[in-house]
């Protein structure tokens, strides 16, 4: 029925408009570029329940397209009037109102992007935020503590480290901190799926637990086929109650404090922190950082190996010991060594 009126509307305005242009001319102007407006862009919002002959008014007065007649010849020949939808759009170049109307049908609206590395923190994503024209670091942590979010998966969480899932977002203009917060922990959400839950709970982990070794993993792995292996070393630590003697933890601990200087010393190791794996038995408290989806799974899927202790190449992987007289060797050959051997 809509496309009904809008083809008696067409229609009208084709017989009103013969003497002027003629029928042809009327057919053929839908497919000519057009700018009216000034300036190297132009925003047109469209509000939800916009009505199609007002969105018309709206490109019009825009200078997007020339006329109303223009519009509704393109609307008629495209068949997509019941398919505007609504959002922000822009427009940068002269466009025929035939591009114009399919654009606003497909739904090209005009977003922005933002991108947050794996590994951030909480207050890194805020700085982030911050030098994105969105919004402000402080508004960002101040939706980052928005623990409603997650509270029937996390009843702990005193604020949102770990949940916020990275990934690029794309945004539109007028979104502001609690805007993409709220799509960040729906992405953790879609990522931490019932069946990475179910395996969690077939572990005995709760999901607190799960992000939390996840994030360790995260701060000491990039490379996806070690995942598992650090995740088995964790999980072995803990099943024999040993400290899990994690850089990372510590690291965080003194940012926490705002005592990092980006060195960590032994004397660094005895910082009293709940966060502090050499300090405190078992996992932290909570989350140390944002980890990915690869993350998620190792920590509730760690490989079949009895691997104790780790220490790096130097080259972004490492080498895995069962033993510590066997992680003393390596130590000595990837740390001990290869920095005398650059000096």
């Amino acid at each position: 029925m809509r496309k009904f009126l809008v083809s008696v509307v067409v229609a009208a305005l084709l017989a009103g408009g013969l003497a002027a242009y003629g029928a042809r001319r009327l057919y053929d102007r839908a497919d000519e570029a057009y700018r009216g407006y000034e300036g190297a862009e132009v925003f047109v919002d469209i509000p939800p329940g916009t009505s199609t002959p007002a969105i018309g008014r709206q490109l019009v007065a825009s200078g997007v397209v020339r006329d109303e007649t223009t519009f509704l010849m393109a609307l008629w020949r495209s068949g997509r009037d019941r398919g505007l939808q609504a959002g922000e759009y822009r427009f940068a170049a002269p466009l025929s109102a035939m591009a114009v109307v399919e654009s606003i049908a497909a739904g090209r609206v005009h977003l922005l992007p933002i991108t947050f590395p794996e590994g951030l923190t909480r207050r890194a994503m805020a700085e982030r935020f911050g030098r994105s024209g969105f919004g402000s670091a402080e508004a960002f942590l101040a939706a980052g503590a928005r623990v409603d979010l997650i509270a029937d998966l996390d009843p702990e969480a005193t604020d949102l480290e770990g949940y916020l899932f990275p990934e690029t977002y794309s945004l539109p203009r007028g979104a502001g901190a609690d805007d993409l917060v709220e799509a960040m922990v729906a992405q953790f959400r879609r990522t931490f799926d019932a069946d990475l839950r179910a395996r969690a709970a077939a572990r005995g982990l709760s999901v607190r637990e799960v992000v939390t070794l996840a994030s360790l993993i995260q701060r000491e792995t990039g490379l996806d086929e070690e995942r598992p292996v650090v995740s088995a070393v964790y999980h072995n630590r803990l099943g024999l109650g040993m400290p899990m003697q994690c850089d990372p933890t510590v690291i965080y601990a003194l940012q926490l404090a705002g005592l990092y200087d980006g060195n960590l010393t032994r004397e660094n190791l005895r910082f009293d922190s709940p966060y502090n794996t050499y300090v405190y038995p078992g996992l932290p408290p909570g989350p140390i950082a944002a980890p990915g989806a690869a993350d998620l799974r190792a920590a509730v899927e760690p490989a079949d190996v009895s691997h104790l202790y780790f220490v790096s190449r130097n080259d972004g992987s490492h080498v895995f010991a069962d033993t510590l007289r066997e992680h003393n060797r390596n130590v000595r050959e990837y740390q001990i060594e290869y920095f005398r051997r650059r000096r």
